[in-house]
């Protein structure tokens, strides 16, 4: 994603940002519903603002803390369009302490300058990466709450989200299948059209090994799903292996390359 520069605006809307997201993460039990709700809202817009403010970048940068602070600020906006479908949904404190820790990190890393020479299509094919990616962050925030409502039935407690356990269910396989759409197209175009992206052809590195193999996990979980009725935690274990190996295809290559290795590609 791109970043903003170092001007004294970008680094406003960065500290404005962390604070709103730090006061719901941290005062969560202490806040009223309202009060929550309205830091988490101010949060999520000063962090698109960030984001926003990024394309005036000159260069544009792009690494993995920018990907991920792009994924965050992508899975808040599907919880808060949800919040108007299921307003007794409850992941604020956890998403508002994903968006600080994701816009830290991008402040510390800001990722590398897209070279000039770049492909007018590569942007396009950066956001179908990352609109798969925020899909699946947004399939394991809703397994992880399915896993808590069914722990809370299980201990007879109340699960307090008051959404149904199917309906989460539903969901969370609503955004993995999305996601795979997504994924499946971009690793169409990079094989197909490496040359004109990248200005080079497909290469089987670490990223292109752990996409692949975390298509193939998510195409078990839709077939196991579709034909033996997979679900419950068997399902959502091959959902977070899936995932983690997608977090490592791009962000961890890019982040063993950006920090590890100090290196640009």
């Amino acid at each position: 994603m791109i970043l903003p520069g170092a001007s004294p605006v970008s680094w406003l809307l960065v500290l404005a940002a962390t604070v709103a997201y730090a006061v719901p993460a941290a005062a969560a039990s202490r806040l009223g519903a309202v009060a929550a709700r309205n830091a988490l809202s101010a949060a999520w817009m000063l962090h698109g603002a960030v984001l926003v403010w990024g394309l005036a970048g000159d260069p544009p940068r792009f690494g993995f803390a920018p990907a991920l602070s792009m994924t965050a600020w992508l899975v808040l906006t599907v919880y808060a369009v949800e919040r108007q479908l299921f307003p007794q949904m409850q992941a604020r404190w956890v998403l508002a302490a994903l968006g600080a820790v994701a816009i830290v990190l991008a402040v510390l890393f800001p990722g590398q300058p897209l070279h000039v020479s770049a492909s007018p299509w590569l942007p396009l094919h950066l956001a179908l990466g990352l609109a798969c990616y925020g899909l699946f962050a947004a399939a394991v925030v809703h397994a992880w709450l399915m896993t808590r409502a069914e722990h809370h039935i299980r201990q007879a407690e109340d699960p307090h989200s008051g959404i149904p356990l199917l309906t989460l269910e539903r969901l969370t396989f609503r955004f993995v299948t999305a996601g795979f759409v997504l994924l499946t197209a971009t690793l169409l175009a990079g094989w197909l059209f490496g040359d004109t992206l990248y200005g080079r052809a497909w290469r089987w590195d670490h990223k292109a090994v752990f996409s692949l193999l975390s298509w193939l996990a998510f195409a078990a979980l839709l077939l196991g799903r579709a034909r033996f009725g997979w679900r419950g935690r068997s399902a959502v274990r091959v959902l977070y292996a899936g995932s983690a190996l997608l977090l490592l295809a791009y962000v961890g290559s890019r982040f063993v390359l950006e920090v590890v290795l100090g290196r640009s590609a």
